[in-house]
C-alpha cells in the first residue's frame, strides 16, 4: 500500500502547485507595470500580462503634428512595457517551474 500513500502525496504537491500557479496569475493579471519614451512624452501601461491597460501621450506631441514620430514613440513604450511584463512573469513562476522544461508552465 506504500505505492497509494506515494500517489497520493504527489497529487497533493499537484493541487497545491495548481493553486499557487493560479494565484500568481490572478496577481499577474492585476500587476501594472510601465515605460515611457521620448523623455515621457509617451506612457504606455501593461498587465503583469503583458496586455496595454493605459496609453498617455503628451498633448505638446500631438500639436505638433508629427504623425511618425508620434507612432515611433508609441511603439517603443508599448514594446517596452511588454517586455518588462514578460520580465515580472518569468521572474513570478520562475521558482514554481523548478526543474520543468521551458514551456511547462503557462
Amino acid at each position: 500500500m506504500r505505492g497509494l500513500g506515494d500517489l497520493r502525496g504527489l497529487m497533493q504537491q499537484a493541487q497545491k502547485l495548481q493553486a499557487e500557479l493560479a494565484e500568481r496569475k490572478r496577481k499577474l493579471a492585476c500587476a501594472r507595470v510601465e515605460a515611457d519614451a521620448g523623455g515621457g512624452i509617451v506612457k504606455a501601461v501593461v498587465s503583469g500580462e503583458g496586455e496595454l491597460v493605459e496609453l498617455h501621450i503628451s498633448p505638446e506631441v500631438v500639436a505638433e503634428g508629427d504623425a511618425e514620430m508620434l507612432e515611433d514613440l508609441v511603439l517603443a513604450a508599448v514594446k517596452e512595457a511588454q517586455a518588462k511584463a514578460r520580465e515580472l512573469a518569468r521572474k513570478e513562476m520562475s521558482d514554481l517551474a523548478g526543474g520543468l522544461p521551458p514551456g511547462m508552465l503557462p
